[in-house]
């Protein structure tokens, strides 16, 4: 593992009161989608992609819960016995304290779950008043949060160095990966999506930090800001050799790539194309980056690594942050669909030059990108970033402690006083932007059909196997599954006739192409998936949620042991 020097682990770092110490490492408690007295929201549920993504979809809406991947690496990487908690109940959590001795509790939690934090420390000294509790996440970056919480410790960064070293072991000892897969629960338009190995990708993490140092991301404030990263594999082998062990273990050839710029590492990155090639990997890659990094890359370099998803920032109409200077991010998104690359792009509302005049005009430029996912976020001074530091010297924070920062998160009102937009007027631009990216470009499955579609007819009977395996791999489920939900989709749409012709149009080029069984397929399947999605829809009307399963696993060192 190598860090950049700003984010070393700190030397202070105390060492645990009792040798081989038992650790619980768990997430904050649920229910997550309801409103109640800790925090949570109907609002603001467990699911990224609902959340803040899909948000404006209706029973479109992709729907996954993700699992506390940091909790889960620093587990891994320990030699101390310890049992991870994720998604546990309140209940759930009480029960752990009362039946199993601890010497040590490490939560994590970001922000708007602050007051689920403080219940979880409260009941920890309650039951357990002789352990240790440590708390990370975003959370770190409360002002004062150590006090208010009542913890013992508050890591802010990477927490596998800080860990080895309080427990006295060797911060620079091999990383272990654990086997993550990227999404649980998937579901969308009212049926549950494949769980079989293969159908989700696996999880990667091979860095944390993005050195790009935007002003408002709390990841990269949280790792040491602009120029600072911390790479768990150096080079373009460690990685390959990592995710062929992933490969081997999980059955699986696509990596949900959890980097904040992963081609920004270029000799790395570069690296891995080579032993791709060398060992014939056809692997397919979702990845996060940045416009301009993107553009530095050729599409065969692209298409070589397996590139067939990206997470690019857009941020807003004439932005000035510096990844995307002098980039047409609506030119290299079309690029990259042309390639069979899907984007989730990226919009913030609510920038400094937003204004009741240009406010529409931000979104229609964002919706016009089309991407195939679209992500749209309040512009929020999280603490800990810059952009919050610059708000408190401004003095224009609303609650400059956090003290009440519940529905700070993002997804309903600014944290600040913005100089331009009334308050108040921030929920109705974003929910106008969620709706008017539906109502203009269509579900995103409709999108993801179409880009597929593209790589397909480009690299379907590509010369290189190896191209030719991936792109044959990806478009697998356009004859019958894509069909069938573009067959539903033209249906659900008869009353908006732009998002009808789509489907329409997209339905004959899937028919063209594949034939005779992707035509019964979208006749029949279409039928019964247009019944479950009008299900879905009554289920939401009706204000039912999902929320995660909870998950309890224990080292193989982990020997029960009640409380004294």
């Amino acid at each position: 593992m190598s860090t950049s020097p700003a984010i070393d682990c700190p030397s202070d770092v105390p060492r645990a009161k009792v040798p081989r110490p038992r650790i619980l490492f768990t997430s904050v408690f649920g229910p997550y989608a309801r409103d109640d007295e800790y925090g949570s929201r109907a609002i603001n549920p467990m699911e990224l992609y609902h959340n803040q993504v899909t948000r404006g979809q209706g029973p479109f809406s992709l729907r996954m819960f993700h699992r506390s991947w940091g909790l889960m690496m620093m587990r891994d990487n320990i030699s101390a016995p310890n049992a991870l908690l994720d998604f546990p109940t309140r209940d759930r959590f009480i029960k752990e304290l009362r039946k199993e001795h601890y010497d040590v509790v490490a939560i994590s939690a970001i922000p708007p779950n602050y007051l689920k934090a403080v219940e979880m420390c409260r009941l920890v000294r309650e039951h357990q008043p002789h352990a240790e509790i440590v708390v990370g996440g975003h959370i770190s970056g409360l002002p004062r949060i150590k006090e208010r919480l009542g913890a013992d410790y508050v890591v802010r960064g990477e927490g596998i160095s800080w860990f080895r070293r309080f427990l006295g072991e060797d911060e620079n000892a091999p990383i272990r990966h654990p086997r993550i897969m990227s999404g649980i629960g998937a579901r969308t338009m009212g049926i549950k999506l494949g769980d079989k190995p293969g159908d989700t990708a696996a999880t990667l993490i091979p860095s944390v930090g993005c050195p790009m140092g935007c002003n408002f991301c709390a990841t990269s404030a949280m790792f040491g800001g602009k120029g600072k990263f911390i790479n768990f594999w150096d080079t373009g082998d460690e990685l390959f050799a990592e995710m062929a062990g992933i490969e081997r273990d999980m059955r699986v050839q696509t990596f949900f790539v959890m980097d904040e710029n992963f081609l920004l590492h270029r000799k790395r990155a570069l690296r891995l194309l080579e032993l791709m090639k060398e060992h014939n990997k056809s692997w397919s890659l979702y990845v996060f980056s940045s416009a301009n990094v993107l553009k530095s890359y050729t599409v065969e370099q692209l298409v070589g690594l397996g590139v067939s998803w990206v997470w690019m920032g857009l941020e807003g109409k004439e932005s000035r942050y510096q990844k995307l200077h002098g980039a047409d991010t609506r030119e290299v998104v079309r690029w990259l669909q042309s390639h069979g690359i899907s984007v989730l792009g990226s919009t913030i509302i609510g920038l400094e030059e937003h204004t009741p005049d240009n406010m529409a005009d931000a979104i229609e430029h964002a919706v016009s990108h089309d991407t195939e996912f679209h992500q749209f976020m309040l512009y929020t001074p999280v603490p800990g970033t810059p952009l919050f530091e610059e708000h408190k010297q401004k003095g224009t924070l609303l609650d400059p402690e956090w003290e009440n920062g519940t529905d700070m998160h993002g997804q309903l009102s600014f944290a600040h006083r913005h100089p331009h937009l009334p308050p108040g007027t921030e929920t109705d631009w974003l929910l106008q932007a969620f709706s008017r990216d539906f109502e203009a470009n269509g579900p995103s499955i409709l999108r993801m059909a179409r880009t597929a579609l593209q790589g397909w007819l480009r690299y379907g009977n590509d010369p290189d196997p190896r191209i030719r395996a991936r792109f044959r791999r990806e478009a697998g489920r356009l004859p019958v599954d894509y069909a069938a939900a573009v067959w539903a989709a033209r249906s659900y749409f008869r009353t908006k006739p732009e998002v009808r012709r789509r489907a329409e149009e997209l339905l004959e080029q899937l028919r063209a192409e594949f034939g005779l069984r992707c035509r019964l397929a979208s006749s029949l399947g279409g039928r019964w998936l247009n019944i479950m999605l009008r299900r879905e829809e009554r289920r939401m009307a009706k204000g039912i949620t999902y929320e995660p399963p909870t998950f309890y696993e224990k080292s193989e060192d982990f020997v029960p042991l009640r409380p004294a």
